[in-house]
């Protein structure tokens, strides 16, 4: 059973962010801790009372397309849907002149990561929407503001996002889906796959935002222009009206995230579908990249979910099941006794730790972005989002991997639902921009764009943070802290190494995804030597749980013991192995 890791997210949000620099925006000046308290509280009952019961059948049913194009939702969706809508959780960051809660990414972020361990393939539902009400409260008109976000944030509409057709991946210039302006409003027509909740039973309406062109659009990516076309068009009441010319054609079967269903949808089978445009004509990337760009963000924080999830799991599993006597061990002992054991939980846990960390702070760098000190933080959070998305997904990777090792044989085999975390998991590096997007972003607009100026200005900070744990007195951490300080410097050689090879693109390119995963660890590491220093200081002040506090400590010395080591292998491939790889002809392979 899942059991949501409020104590950690908790102490994460108090202890690592500044909330009083957070509390001074205008749009926050209500949060405090006890709204921290309680939202954690809640949030972590439902996932576990209400959206974790219906995660493992909901796995084996799937979603299900009937032959009149309906899709019916796994048994037990709808009504977890209901407990989410009811209680006012798809509007957490809605401004509340539209009906949301109006909180910062610093807390949704934490109660993304509770609701995507509890329940991703429901969960996803609840991405989308976010994703779009925060679209339409940036670029929207303010008559579509008023009209569309109040049903979105209320839970009774849900969104979605149609951007890939079976020509057009991760090259959106070479998409077909035409939209013809008619009576003030534009007729679509045009097929878009891998559509997330593209239809299903959940809610009253659906609102997708679709990528097209205009007839005498000009050509590229800067031809393409985006719509808000419904399910149902609504009457200016908002009540529901008549069928939209948007068609189901069938539901993807996946590897994971089985209960999401994955919609193949056809616009304009019959007259065209009614879309309404959304800023101006030729202006719909920058819209689509603004819900990407949240999206992104939160793909990192699953990455992180399906983490926590499948570490719980097999926690649970090893401190339960024996086999054989570990070592200075007696009889009947757990299996968790086993130093390898031992060595794959501790692991999990201190990346975990350090993931969590990261994905808040970054939540926190984008509330930021409102304060007067926008410039800084716009900056600083679009060097961070790169990397939360690519390094938190790919991690996930090798620890739900960790997981099923530790079930032993027991993994393979679905009944444990260990199995599923990681076929959930293997999305996440792909969708929304693979790794490999990630890294271009990072090598190509956030890196070389200034030559590495920003970069190393955000590497510098870290420093600055690392020096200051060097006044802790305390001579166990004082050798962690000094192999930070070496990390840092071996990641501005490669940053440096980055831009000093430009010349020839290619070969930032081919070390881009190693460049991605070395500044994780890098970044992964500044959140450990915070929740080192922060807790050795808490143990000094007294009043908070000792044993809560040793174990974040032991994490950090783990994870810069065991896990940051990983950054001078990658920095050797980077600097040394670009040439290699373009050496390989492609009619050799």
């Amino acid at each position: 059973m899942y059991e949501a890791p409020v104590k950690d997210l908790n102490f994460v949000i108090k202890n690592l962010v500044n909330l009083e620099e957070l509390s001074q925006i205008k749009d926050y000046q209500e949060f405090s801790d006890d709204l921290v308290d309680a939202v954690l509280e809640e949030a972590g009952k439902i996932a576990s009372d209400v959206l974790d019961p219906c995660n493992l059948p909901g796995d084996h049913e799937g979603s299900k397309r009937l032959d009149d194009g309906t899709v019916v939702t796994p048994k037990g969706y709808k009504e977890a849907y209901a407990s989410l809508r009811d209680g006012g959780w798809f509007g957490l960051e809605a401004k509340e002149r539209f009906g949301g809660q109006q909180i910062p990414v610093t807390l949704s972020a934490a109660v993304n990561e509770i609701w995507h361990s509890s329940n991703m393939s429901l969960a996803l539902c609840h991405l989308l929407t976010q994703g779009l009400i925060y679209a339409l409260q940036k670029s929207a008109s303010d008559e579509q503001k008023d009209f569309y976000i109040p049903k979105l944030a209320s839970g009774h509409w849900t969104g979605t996002m149609n951007l890939t057709e079976p020509q057009a991946g991760t090259d959106l210039s070479s998409i077909k889906t035409k939209a013809i302006k008619e009576n003030g409003h534009y007729k679509i027509s045009g097929q878009k796959i891998y559509i997330t909740y593209g239809e299903h039973d959940l809610s009253e309406n659906i609102i997708h935002l679709v990528l097209a062109r205009t007839p005498d659009a000009p050509e590229g990516n800067k031809g393409i222009s985006v719509f808000l076309v419904p399910k149902f068009i609504p009457n200016s009441d908002g009540s529901i009206g008549e069928r939209n010319d948007v068609t189901c054609l069938s539901i993807e079967k996946k590897l994971g995230v089985k209960g999401s269903p994955t919609a193949v949808l056809q616009f304009g089978e019959k007259d065209g579908a009614i879309g309404y445009l959304v800023g101006e004509e030729n202006q719909g990337l920058n819209i689509m990249f603004e819900m990407m760009n949240h999206a992104r963000f939160s793909v990192g924080v699953q990455g992180l979910a399906v983490s926590e999830r499948a570490y719980q799991q097999s926690k649970m599993y090893a401190k339960d099941r024996v086999q054989g006597v570990p070592i200075d061990g007696q009889k009947g002992d757990p299996i968790i006794h086993h130093p390898d054991v031992l060595r794959l939980a501790a692991t999990m846990k201190s990346e975990i730790e350090a993931m969590r960390a990261l994905a808040i702070y970054g939540g926190f760098a984008l509330d930021m972005t409102k304060s007067d000190k926008s410039e800084y933080w716009d900056r600083k959070s679009s060097l961070m989002i790169p990397i939360i998305k690519g390094w938190l997904t790919e991690r996930s990777l090798e620890i739900t991997s960790n997981a099923i090792q530790i079930h032993g044989g027991m993994g393979f085999i679905e009944e444990t639902g260990i199995a599923q975390h990681y076929r959930d998991a293997r999305i996440l590096p792909i969708y929304e921009g693979t790794t490999a997007i990630q890294a271009n972003d990072l090598v190509f607009r956030k890196t070389l764009r200034d030559n590495g100026k920003s970069i190393l200005e955000l590497i510098d900070e870290i420093k600055v943070d690392v020096e200051k744990s060097f006044e802790i007195e305390n001579e166990n951490m004082r050798g962690l802290f000094e192999r930070m300080s070496t990390s840092i410097n071996t990641a501005k050689n490669v940053v440096n190494h980055i831009v000093g090879v430009s010349n020839n693109k290619k070969r930032p390119a081919v070390s881009g995804v190693n460049y991605l995963m070395l500044l994780g660890y890098i970044f992964g590491g500044w959140m450990m030597i915070k929740t080192a220093s922060k807790s050795l200081e808490l143990k000094k002040l007294g009043g908070m749980d000792d044993d809560f506090l040793n174990a974040k400590i032991a994490t950090s010395n783990i994870y810069l013991s065991s896990i940051l080591p990983k950054i001078e292998s990658l920095s050797s491939i980077i600097i040394n192995g670009d040439e290699d790889i373009l050496s390989m002809k492609h009619t050799w392979l």
